[in-house]
């Protein structure tokens, strides 16, 4: 499993009309709908696997905690290990990329790095969903180079976001 991690100095996004109940989490309900739509879309063309995980919070080592998640969610049964995983903390303002082994060979650091700076460069404009959708679409239209979609594909995984 390899990947990448950024601490990212964005800023400028606020949650408009959001409820008390929601500000206790990383999303809303239309943002994570939103993001879980941006994964159905980007699976529709390649078999691999694209999981988005948002907390608030995190005062360690993206890396790591999406590493941990990786292994949570069971990313690394996939057939093929051709899981990728976002990991934001939307409010420390940390995120990380990580893919399995499967799409790694293929891809690189290189192509990491690309999907990080743009997902920053929307983080810093303020559109927080905006850069994490960026990065789904971006990651897919590669995934769907090197594992297309097939008849008889199945969804190994859900498309829900963890928040």
């Amino acid at each position: 499993m390899r990947g990448l991690w950024k601490r990212v100095p964005w800023s400028g996004f606020k949650r408009k009309n959001v409820n008390r109940k929601e500000k206790e989490k990383a999303l809303t309900r239309q943002e994570a709908e939103a993001i879980k739509q941006a994964i159905q879309e980007a699976e529709q063309k390649t078999s691999a696997e694209i999981r988005v995980v948002v907390e608030k919070h995190l005062d360690g080592d993206p890396y790591q905690k999406a590493v941990e998640f990786f292994e949570k969610l069971g990313m690394t049964k996939t057939q093929q290990r051709n899981g990728v995983l976002i990991y934001v903390a939307r409010e420390s303002r940390k995120f990380a990329i990580i893919g399995d082994e499967g799409i790694h060979q293929h891809v690189g650091d290189v192509f990491w790095q690309e999907v990080a700076q743009e997902m920053k460069t929307l983080f810093q404009q303020g559109q927080f969903v905006e850069g994490i959708k960026a990065g789904v679409r971006r990651v897919g239209e590669v995934l769907s180079k090197y594992f297309p979609w097939q008849e008889g594909d199945i969804n190994e995984l859900s498309d829900e976001v963890v928040y």
